[in-house]
């Protein structure tokens, strides 16, 4: 009997051990895949889905629903060099915007991006760099600026124990397009930190800064956000969400609150 029981607990210590581990190399791989995501310019196919609902915007406290459909799929040019592409494509519902009467819905222009980047990090130190295009994919007349762009986009972070520190910027010129139409001198600028836990769920926030040159005019909002890894079968996804905070805006279109909610469904090689 003693024999048998010995046995018996043998095998479950096997078997807590077997489970534990099995728990930890899922909480390692949450932490990695939550690590590549708080990198732009990371070796992982990813199609994050963010929307961003902000109210109160100008006099007549207009809203707008904001869908940026954003791919990243990155190449292998050899086995030190990547090309990380990402698209930013939006999808916009307004209400009282241009007008207390007026409704405007349809697609944005497009700004894709390639950032070539070492396949690996230094020290926890990445960087890319590349060109940003900016593409008149707008559906209607409100949301489009009619104009082929094209510019310089850079990254740059450092990443150790769990935290992320970086920026991303990106200047973009018009080259051609309608000629009644104000030309495009912007710039975008996004400082970035993000923590995350071994689980895959952490906190973060950004700044996003828009500069237009020609027009002398800034508009910057802060996204703190808090996110979690899940999955649903073998699709791996992130949750993410929080407040957005307009800190500036040109005159007659700041917006006095905004919501940002993001999924982003993760294709791990």
């Amino acid at each position: 009997m003693r024999k048998y029981l010995i046995i018996a607990l043998s095998i479950g210590a096997i078997g807590l051990t077997l489970d534990l581990s099995a728990q930890e190399g899922e909480k390692n791989e949450s932490a990695e895949l939550a690590r590549k995501l708080a990198n732009p310019i990371a070796s992982l196919i990813s199609v994050p889905l963010q929307n961003n609902l902000d109210v109160g915007i100008g006099d007549d406290l207009g809203s707008r629903n904001t869908l940026n459909i954003q791919p990243v799929i990155p190449l292998s040019l050899t086995d030190n060099i990547n090309v990380i592409t990402r698209v930013i494509l939006p999808v916009i519902s307004q209400q009282g915007i241009t007008g207390s009467a007026n409704s405007e819905f349809g697609l944005g222009d497009a700004v894709m991006s390639a950032f070539i980047s070492p396949a690996e990090s230094k020290g926890g130190l990445t960087w890319g760099a590349g060109p940003v295009l900016l593409v008149p994919t707008a559906t209607h007349d409100v949301l489009a600026s009619k104009k082929f762009g094209l510019g310089p986009t850079a990254v740059a972070l450092y990443q150790s124990k769990g935290f992320t520190l970086g920026g991303l910027i990106n200047q973009i010129w018009s080259i051609a397009g309608d000629a009644n139409r104000p030309n495009v001198n912007m710039m975008f600028f996004q400082p970035f930190f993000n923590y995350n836990w071994k689980t895959g769920a952490g906190i973060g926030t950004n700044l996003e800064i828009t500069r237009n040159w020609d027009a002398r005019t800034t508009n910057i909002w802060l996204n703190p956000t808090v996110s979690a890894l899940t999955a649903m079968g073998n699709q791996k996804i992130q949750f993410a969400i929080g407040p957005r905070l307009n800190l500036a805006a040109p005159d007659g279109v700041k917006a006095k609150f905004g919501v940002r909610a993001v999924m982003v469904f993760l294709f791990p090689k």
